[in-house]
């Protein structure tokens, strides 16, 4: 069995600029982009977490809440909240700083499993996890649901429609 450590050690934090390739014809950020920057974070806060090469098994939640504009700063947040025996649920959350404004909103909340492997691609033992908020303790009492939920919508999408 492995120890469990903190939250504080896979927490990770990424500052983004939103520049006009990133945008639609409305100067908001593609969605798209914005789940691509959410995979990233998560991925980094997963390899702190086990210290091994991760990958992502699924996107569980994106709620999009509110847009970014060019010029807007993303400041995204990501800590693994909840492990199994090889893989680690993160939770990301992205704010946007408008800072003409100075005003900050949430725009993203998201939850991502990802899973540690070996140089063979198989999947690997991660240690537990140590919760330090009250945001990261209700988030884990709450994994086994979300666990039971991803299975079985994992065994419905291996039958036939």
């Amino acid at each position: 069995m492995m120890g469990k450590i903190s939250t504080n050690v896979s927490r990770t934090v990424q500052t983004k600029l939103v520049l006009p390739p990133d945008t639609n014809h409305l100067g908001t950020i593609f969605g798209g982009v914005v789940l691509s920057y959410i995979d990233e974070i998560a991925a980094i806060a997963a390899m702190k977490h086990s210290n091994k090469v991760v990958v992502t098994a699924s996107i569980d939640t994106v709620n999009f809440l509110s847009s970014a504009k060019v010029g807007d700063i993303l400041t995204l947040e990501a800590v693994v909240i909840s492990t199994g025996r090889t893989s680690m649920e993160v939770y990301v959350k992205v704010e946007c700083h408008q800072f003409e404004t100075g005003e900050t909103k949430l725009t993203t909340t998201s939850l991502l499993t990802m899973v540690a492997i070996d140089s063979e691609g198989k999947p690997v033992p991660v240690p537990g996890v140590i919760p330090e908020t009250e945001k990261e303790i209700q988030l884990l009492k709450e994994a086994t649901i979300r666990r039971e939920k991803r299975l079985l919508e994992n065994k419905w999408s291996n039958e036939k429609i």
